[in-house]
């Protein structure tokens, strides 16, 4: 059976939201490395982690321009980070990442 779309974007968020809090991909190029997602989903979906009320922050590097930063998650708000951790295989699975 194939996953619906409201299922796959949800767990495209809450691996993303993982990535970023990880340290593993705190970057648009760094998600899209990660995912294997074009540039305007990964984008997308880190404007949708707060639909969900996961709290993501642009950090903006001292002295740096044109946006040169990277992503930080503040808050989780009803999202267990434990509980995505504990089932990675599972969502990456089902989103087909590697």
């Amino acid at each position: 059976m194939e996953a619906s779309k409201t299922r796959t974007s949800f767990y495209r968020r809450l691996y993303v939201a993982w990535l970023i809090d990880s340290g593993r991909a705190t970057t648009v190029p760094a998600l899209m490395a990660a995912t294997g997602m074009p540039r305007r989903t990964a984008q997308d979906t880190l404007a949708a982690l707060a639909e969900l009320d996961i709290l993501c922050d642009f950090v903006q590097h001292d002295g740096a321009r044109n946006n040169a930063g990277h992503y930080a998650i503040q808050a989780w708000g009803p999202i267990d980070k434990h509980w995505v951790a504990s089932h990675l295989a599972q969502i990456k699975s089902l989103l087909g990442y590697p």
